[in-house]
């Protein structure tokens, strides 16, 4: 593997990291639409950076998560579990985005940020394990 594959992972998952910053201020402001749409952001990032190892890109989110939890969710390469917590983040986040009528609360907002959280912390050790066996 290539030096420049794994940078642009690791330039993905520091894209995650600052999107989840800002989803973390705007859910201090109050902000939840909005903290929704970044937490879902961060998570999107933070697969793409996996993605990015094996040279795989989609142009649709749908096509990114589809990707991801046939061969890393599926396989149980990351927990199932955290699979659920992505397909819910994606659909708050589109509710949080189109449906004018939704009410973003503060706790499932909160618990969309720790799911980003928990996101990058093991995409991290992922692609940390990734450089140390290729």
């Amino acid at each position: 593997m290539d030096s420049k594959t794994i940078e642009f992972a690791q330039y993905r998952l520091e894209r995650a990291k600052e999107t989840l910053k800002t989803a973390k201020v705007i859910f201090d402001i109050k902000d939840y639409k909005s903290a929704n749409n970044r937490a879902y952001y961060a998570i999107f990032y933070a697969i793409r950076a996996i993605l990015a190892l094996e040279r795989k890109d989609f142009k649709k989110h749908k096509d990114v998560i589809a990707y991801f939890n046939q061969y890393y969710i599926n396989t149980e390469i990351f927990p199932k579990k955290l699979g659920h917590k992505i397909s819910l983040a994606q659909s708050i986040r589109e509710d949080s985005d189109y449906d004018d009528q939704y009410i973003a609360s503060k706790e499932k907002t909160q618990a969309q940020i720790e799911t980003a959280e928990e996101l990058i912390d093991v995409v991290e050790k992922y692609i940390e394990d990734f450089k140390r066996t290729n």
